[in-house]
């Protein structure tokens, strides 16, 4: 495998087949699947036996029961299952544009971890996603429907959906760097080890799956690689997420240290091990 895909999941069974069918007719082909899965139901994994018999790429279920959120516990068990030593990492409510998997396979580089975004979809866009939109390529198309919504706020950052091989183009578009995103980004398994993978303290979403460990790769001396206007994807509309508190407060406590590695990671280590550096 030249690389494995990552889809952390909780339910949404009907919009994990939609996601599945587009990585059926992504343009790489050397990959493989495998769908983290946090405490979902057996709608779940009925979908993802369905994609097995349909689709030709390589398949991995990976579920834990369902004892609240527990998302960086199955990306760390993805990490361990992954039969490749590049890593995407990316969500359940995010449709992949046809190059999605060659984008990042093409853009890796070593000493980085490669950054992407993804289009806010509207409500309106989301609701006419089916099967045959998304196998025939038709719910990435942006016409004056989709830059209404997004004129309007129904739908946001339409133009990230723009796709430009242009380095150097692409380049002028976007010379700030900006942060990670938990649906979209990939790095090398041996960086993830360095750091200890994602944090098993956090309970809840919004910094352990993206800003934690992105600030723990910075501190590892990798270095963001954007892939904005390559990458593409397109997230479906669903009520805003609200980050705990309590959660922020870790964060802010690693932003207050210099550790590199997380104590509960892909190894249990000395619980006191993340206040202080690698």
């Amino acid at each position: 495998m030249e690389v494995s895909v990552v889809i952390a999941v909780y339910n949404k069974a009907d919009l994990l087949r939609l996601l599945l069918a587009a990585y059926a007719r992504q343009s790489a082909q050397d990959f493989e699947v495998i769908v983290a899965d946090d405490g979902s139901g057996p709608e779940i994994a009925a979908v993802i036996e369905e994609a097995r018999r349909a689709h030709g790429y390589p398949l991995q279920h990976l579920w834990q029961e369902d004892r609240g959120w527990r998302k960086n516990i199955m990306l760390n068990n993805a990490i361990r299952a992954a039969r490749s030593g590049y890593l995407v990492f990316t969500d359940g409510d995010c449709l992949p544009h046809g190059h999605f998997v060659a984008d990042h396979l093409h853009e890796r580089e070593e000493g980085h971890y490669l950054c992407g975004r993804r289009v806010e979809m509207s409500a309106r866009w989301t609701a006419q996603l089916d099967e045959a939109r998304v196998i025939s390529g038709r719910f990435a198309s942006v016409g004056p429907r989709e830059w209404w919504d997004g004129m309007t706020g129904r739908a946001l950052r339409i133009e990230d959906g723009l796709r430009f091989e242009s380095r150097r183009f692409r380049n002028i578009l976007h010379a700030s760097r900006r942060g990670m995103l938990g649906s979209n980004f990939s790095v090398h398994r041996a960086a993830l080890e360095r750091v200890n993978g994602f944090d098993e303290e956090y309970d809840g979403p919004g910094c352990g799956e993206d800003s934690d460990i992105q600030l723990r790769l910075d501190r590892a001396g990798l270095r963001c690689k954007s892939l904005r206007h390559l990458a593409i994807q397109y997230h479906a509309h669903h009520p805003r997420t609200t980050v705990p508190q309590r959660c922020l407060d870790r964060f802010a406590r690693l932003q207050a240290g210099t550790a590199i590695r997380c104590g509960r990671g892909l190894i249990h280590e000395d619980p006191h091990s993340d206040e202080r550096s690698s």
